[in-house]
């Protein structure tokens, strides 16, 4: 596995024969004591020493400057001779197999192109400037060079990797995992959701011994909307005494179905891409870990609630030193089939973008998120500028002083129901502090999925510079759905 680099600035002022040397990177991720490179570029003589990546010690790493063109390598790992099987090799005389690559002199235009950082995107005060700027000064779009091949390298890299890595590595040193008896009414359900700050809880039933489902903002949307409807099989003094349990009977009863389906849930054991599948093919938010080969007699025990972002974290941990070694993760995210765009812009997601005005009521934000099936819809002003987000997880607010009580869904509107939740210490539909979680059309995929795997970010808006104009929207599910191809 290699990455190809460009000269630094000294090299380029030591004349013909430093520049005819390029950078590359070479990595070994799979593990080892001592690891070592030897290739043509050293004719075979020296052994170069690979050194652990910090925070990944199974990845070893070293740069090299060698001349263009096609070379062959190999690595020594524990005193044995290896090659990378998932990178290109070729099988000389005796059997032996090595591993090529061609390395290439960098493009002499990208020394034109300087990138700005951007590490906040705070609503009230980011002034977004243009991510890549002419040495002149002037205003352009990347340029990208991405092949077909390029993203099948990056697409097979990560599909192995979530290949190898189990739901283990999910699991934090320390916390908390909160499960819901089913026969709690589900007004105190509601605030224990409320109090602890999460949006989701598995659901345990004690009498079959088992969990057998999850209570989630979904369940609460659709109860307040039986509330405010005439009619309602469910009024609000029931919600004092109605259990959860009776809650799912009525929810099947609701969308005429005989049968709830099962838990959706993995297992410690299971890859990370088994997880991430059972979260995009059920459409779910987060799927329990349940640790259930115990002794007769134990009853399964909950380690944890996966969730993308939680293995989106993984992959960002294992590649954020070896970024090149991806090249789709360079790209920005305006060049890809990737998210949801605004018709104005472009893309060809098929997607409807789906926005609202603060005034609009809260019973509309409630039917827009269920229609369109996604956590969040964008507030904009008139000028379709974005100003706040409302998301499931914000119904938790209305638990606040059982504000679900004294609201009307269509005289509520999306700026009050934000107000309710404003001074409330829950991190549901925050990540330090802001609500909005922005980018650029011109951002890098790498750094899109670097903030898509902070906890309780599930959708990023993309904005224009300066303006803060939609563009359109990326989401968790979209980045592992281009991802896993």
């Amino acid at each position: 596995m290699f990455f190809s680099g460009t000269t630094d600035s000294m090299l380029e002022t030591c004349g013909v024969a430093a520049m005819s040397s390029v950078s590359m990177r070479f990595v070994w991720p799979y593990g080892g004591r001592r690891v070592y490179l030897c290739g043509s570029f050293t004719r075979w003589s020296e052994r170069i020493p690979m050194s652990p990546m910090e925070g990944c010690p199974t990845v070893f790493q070293v740069i090299c400057r060698i001349i263009p063109g096609y070379h062959q390598y190999k690595f020594i790992v524990d005193g044995e001779w290896r090659h990378d099987e998932h990178q290109p090799y070729v099988t000389g005389d005796y059997g032996i197999v090595n591993t090529i690559m061609i390395a290439r002199e960098p493009d002499p235009g990208s020394a034109l192109f300087t990138p700005v950082s951007r590490m906040n995107m705070d609503v009230d005060n980011e002034t977004f400037d243009r991510v890549v700027t002419l040495s002149d000064g002037s205003l352009q779009e990347p340029m990208t060079g991405m092949s077909e091949a390029d993203i099948k390298v990056s697409r097979n890299c990560i599909s192995e990797f979530l290949s190898i890595h189990t739901a283990y590595e999910l699991l934090p040193e320390s916390g908390k995992v909160i499960a819901l008896d089913v026969n709690l009414p589900v007004k105190q359900a509601f605030h224990i959701l409320y109090e602890q700050g999460i949006p989701v809880a598995p659901l345990w039933d004690f009498y079959q011994g088992k969990f057998v489902g999850v209570l989630s903002p979904l369940d609460f949307i659709l109860i307040l909307r039986e509330l405010g409807n005439n009619g309602s099989i469910l009024t609000e003094e029931e919600l004092e005494t109605h259990t959860i349990s009776a809650w799912k009977e009525e929810k099947l009863h609701l969308h005429r179905k005989t049968a709830g389906r099962p838990l959706v849930h993995a297992s410690p054991y299971d890859s990370l891409k088994d997880v991430a599948l059972k979260i995009l093919q059920n459409k779910v938010a987060t799927v329990p870990i349940i640790h259930t080969s115990l002794p007769d007699g134990c009853f399964p025990q909950l380690l944890h609630l996966a969730s993308l972002s939680g293995i989106l974290k993984c992959i960002c941990r294992h590649f954020r030193h070896s970024s090149s070694s991806l090249p789709i993760l360079q790209q920005p995210i305006f060049t890809m089939n990737l998210g949801t765009w605004a018709p104005t812009v472009g893309g060809s997601s098929g997607h409807h973008l789906a926005t609202l005005k603060s005034n609009a009521s809260l019973g509309s934000a409630l039917s827009l998120l269920l229609q369109a099936e996604v956590s969040s819809i964008p507030i904009v002003d008139d000028n379709n500028s974005l100003v706040d987000i409302y998301s499931r997880s914000d119904i938790t607010a209305l638990a606040k002083d059982k504000a679900y009580a004294q609201i009307h869904l269509d005289e509520t509107t999306v700026h009050q129901a934000l107000q309710l939740g404003q001074d409330m210490n829950s991190p549901c539909g925050f990540f330090n502090g802001q609500r909005c979680q922005m980018c650029l059309r011109t951002d890098t995929l790498q750094k899109v999925m670097e903030r898509l795997a902070n906890p309780g970010v599930r959708r990023i808006v993309i904005v224009e510079a300066g303006s803060k104009r939609i563009e359109g929207i990326v989401s968790l599910s979209d980045v592992f759905n281009f991802l896993l191809g």
